[in-house]
């Protein structure tokens, strides 16, 4: 596959596996929502609607891993529909990420705290970041300035003794504005 559609297949990859680590295995079709916006960052391109369909085309015939994806959109919402066999490509050759399944154990057990997340934070990375959001459906922001464990940006928010979380790429969190 051309590198400039690495970025995308690695990110359906850690969509799939955070899935399965939440939920637990399936060998099941695995539908996957993008703004166009989110795909063209992941690309690195600016393209129309039909011209990025047609990109997207393409890389769902020519996945490393994932087998045959398809695509679909409505507007600018896009459908990655990755098919059973990627699924299973993910559950059993991708291991399992220590950090995200210690983050995902905690936020799914009542009473978890931001002090609980950033210990577990703080035991795999010297450089975790901080923010509290204003005006926002999030509370706080944590990211890892060196990108490890890994380079995305967890928003969290807080409702009483559950906790809710949302994982983004930098550009998409940025673009968000919040």
């Amino acid at each position: 596959m051309e590198q400039e559609y690495q970025k995308l297949e690695q990110n359906l990859i850690d969509l799939i596996k955070e899935e399965q680590m939440k939920l637990g295995y399936q060998k099941e079709t695995i539908r996957l929502y993008y703004p166009a916006d989110s795909l063209l960052r992941l690309l690195g391109k600016e393209l129309s609607i039909e011209k990025l369909q047609q990109e997207l085309e393409w890389f769902g015939g020519h996945t490393e891993h994932l087998g045959n994806v398809t695509v679909s959109h409505k507007k600018d919402r896009f459908c990655l529909c990755v098919p059973p066999e990627g699924a299973v490509y993910v559950h059993e050759q991708v291991p399992d990420n220590p950090f995200l399944k210690e983050w995902i154990t905690a936020v799914s057990v009542h009473g978890c705290t931001l002090e609980k997340l950033l210990e577990i934070c703080e035991r795999y990375s010297n450089h975790t970041v901080v923010e509290q959001i204003k005006d926002s459906e999030f509370d706080v922001l944590i990211y890892f300035a060196d990108q490890k464990p890994d380079a995305y940006y967890y928003c969290v928010k807080f409702e009483g003794s559950h906790v809710i979380y949302h994982r983004f790429m930098k550009e998409d969190y940025e673009e968000m504005g919040f």
